[in-house]
């Protein structure tokens, strides 16, 4: 038998009222009743962990499924891909915390103790995440508006590319050279994108120097011809307006001829390249020049 301690603490202190009652509990039993003690605590604590365990990996594996099982879903009902890339997102994140909850209550930790941590923890968490926060509600307000959809080539943040998905926080694009971008979507949400696939035409423009004693008219024409030989300028009904070539500006060293016509917006950029193709070979072969940038110096003999 363990001699008897005698703790006396302040009544007011229930955490050190506590530890002298197991003490002075443990002082009455014997050697034998100790470890059978101990024994039943380690099994009674192992059986928990063992649960919460194997709660945690049917969970897991409930969440995988229920994962594949709405993709399978949003594929069959030809779910938006950005509405669908989000909610599967929001479920997976929203089912996990679910489970973490759930493992920590088997272990022992009361409902209201866990929710009274988080209550504390979740100014400073919301502090931390503040810009995660914002990303979030970024994704909703996009889903929303739908400024741009998975599959839209957009020009934002300093980037420009197509869109792969719209996720919970941040949006994914790849630019043309394949390069793949997260966007946050907070910063998506509050400033200016430039849709390029919004409409399904879009209207090309060039700006062609020529030098100053060219014949601008001949220009004009030519570039008239150009527009009007290629299959991809859109005319009629389709276009807002027909093609169009003028002399538009009176520059330093050059005038400046622009065109400008309606294309299908997969054309846009075989269309621009091919008619500067053109612009460059036939232009001089018509009399056309292309001046350089330059500066005439006029010396005067001063005498006295």
């Amino acid at each position: 038998m363990l001699p008897q301690l005698d703790i006396k603490p302040d009544p007011s202190d229930t955490l050190a009222m506590e530890i002298s009652e197991v003490i002075q509990k443990v002082s009455t039993m014997s050697g034998h009743e100790i470890w059978t003690s101990v024994a039943d605590t380690v099994i009674k604590w192992g059986l928990k962990v063992l649960a919460a365990l194997l709660i945690y990996l049917a969970g897991a594996w409930l969440i995988r499924r229920i994962r594949k099982m709405l993709r399978a879903v949003f594929t069959r009902r030809k779910v938006e891909p950005s509405l669908s890339s989000f909610t599967v997102s929001f479920v997976n994140i929203s089912l996990t915390v679910l489970l973490f909850v759930v493992v920590v209550t088997i272990l022992g930790v009361p409902a209201s103790t866990f929710a009274a941590l988080l209550a504390a923890g979740g100014l400073a968490v919301g502090m931390a995440l503040s810009g995660t926060l914002q990303n979030f509600a970024g994704g909703v307000m996009i889903l929303l508006f739908k400024p741009f959809k998975v599959g839209d080539y957009i020009e934002a943040g300093g980037y420009s590319g197509t869109v792969d998905a719209i996720n919970i926080t941040s949006t994914q694009i790849h630019t043309p050279d394949n390069k793949v971008v997260y966007l946050p979507n907070g910063n998506l949400a509050n400033n200016s994108i430039q849709n390029n696939t919004a409409s399904d035409i879009r209207r090309v423009e060039w700006n062609v120097s020529i030098s100053y004693g060219d014949d601008a008219g001949k220009g004009i024409e030519l570039l008239q011809k150009y527009l009007s030989e290629d299959k991809r300028v859109l005319t009629g009904p389709e276009a807002p307006d027909a093609p169009f070539a003028a002399l538009s500006q009176l520059g330093d060293s050059a005038i400046i001829l622009t065109a400008r016509a309606w294309t299908h917006g997969g054309d846009y950029w075989g269309l621009f390249f091919d008619i500067n193709k053109k612009i460059y070979e036939d232009f001089p072969k018509q009399g056309m020049s292309f001046p350089y940038p330059q500066l005439d110096v006029h010396v005067r003999n001063v005498q006295d």
